[in-house]
C-alpha cells in the first residue's frame, strides 16, 4: 500500500518507460547533413550519377538475359532513385536550416555593431563640435599676434610722446635757467601747459 502510494505521488517525476531511442548528436548530424547536400548540389555528382544511369540502362539493356538484375522498366533503379530523393529532400532542408539559423545570428551581429558604430559615430560628432564650440572662444594665434603688434604699436607710441614731453621740458627748464622769455607756443595738454599753470581750457 505504501509502494502504490509513493508511486501515485505528483511530487517525483514518474521513471520512463517503454523503448528508449538512441540519441543523435545533433551538431554532429546537422555537419552530416551539409556536407551531402554540399557534395549533391555540385557538377561532379550530377556527372557520376549520370554515368551511373547510363551504365545502368546499358547494362541491363545490351547485356545478356541472365545477367540482367533489372530489367526493362528498371523497377530497381526507380526504387533507388525515390528513396535517394526521399532523403536527399530532408538533408537539404536540414543544411538550409543550419545556415538560415547561422545567416540570422550574422545577420544580429551585425545590427549590433552597426548600432555599436552608430552610438560611436553620434558620440564622436558631438565631441568634435563641442571642440569647435569651445575653439571658438580660445585664442588662436593670429589673434594673439595682432593683439600683440596693436599692442607694441601703442606703447611705442606712449614712448614717443614721452620722449617728446621730456624733451621739451629739458628745453624749458634750460631757457628758464638761462633767464630768457619762454616762446610762445601754443598751449596744450600734451605738454603739461595746464598741469604746470592750473588753469582749464574755455
Amino acid at each position: 500500500m505504501a509502494d502504490q502510494r509513493r508511486s501515485e505521488r505528483l511530487d517525483q517525476p514518474r521513471a520512463p518507460r517503454g523503448l528508449r531511442l538512441p540519441r543523435i548528436d545533433a551538431e554532429t548530424f546537422g555537419r552530416w547533413s551539409e556536407g551531402i547536400a554540399r557534395g549533391m548540389g555540385t557538377a561532379n555528382f550530377i556527372v557520376y550519377m549520370t554515368l551511373v544511369i547510363a551504365a545502368w540502362f546499358a547494362w541491363n539493356t545490351l547485356a545478356p538475359a541472365d545477367l540482367r538484375f533489372d530489367p526493362y522498366t528498371f523497377t530497381f533503379l526507380t526504387l533507388v532513385l525515390s528513396l535517394q530523393a526521399s532523403y536527399a529532400a530532408p538533408l537539404i532542408l536540414l543544411a538550409q536550416n543550419r545556415q538560415a539559423d547561422r545567416d540570422r545570428i550574422a545577420l544580429e551581429e551585425d545590427r549590433r555593431r552597426a548600432t555599436m558604430q552608430k552610438a560611436d559615430t553620434e558620440y564622436l560628432a558631438r565631441e568634435i563640435a563641442a571642440l569647435r564650440i569651445a575653439m571658438g572662444e580660445v585664442a588662436t594665434r593670429d589673434f594673439l599676434r595682432s593683439e600683440l603688434a596693436r599692442l607694441a604699436e601703442e606703447l611705442d607710441e606712449a614712448a614717443e610722446r614721452r620722449r617728446k614731453l621730456e624733451r621739451r621740458q629739458q628745453e624749458r627748464e634750460a631757457r628758464r635757467q638761462a633767464g630768457g622769455e619762454p616762446l610762445d607756443e601754443p598751449r596744450d595738454d600734451l605738454d603739461g601747459d595746464f598741469a604746470h599753470d592750473g588753469r582749464l581750457e574755455s
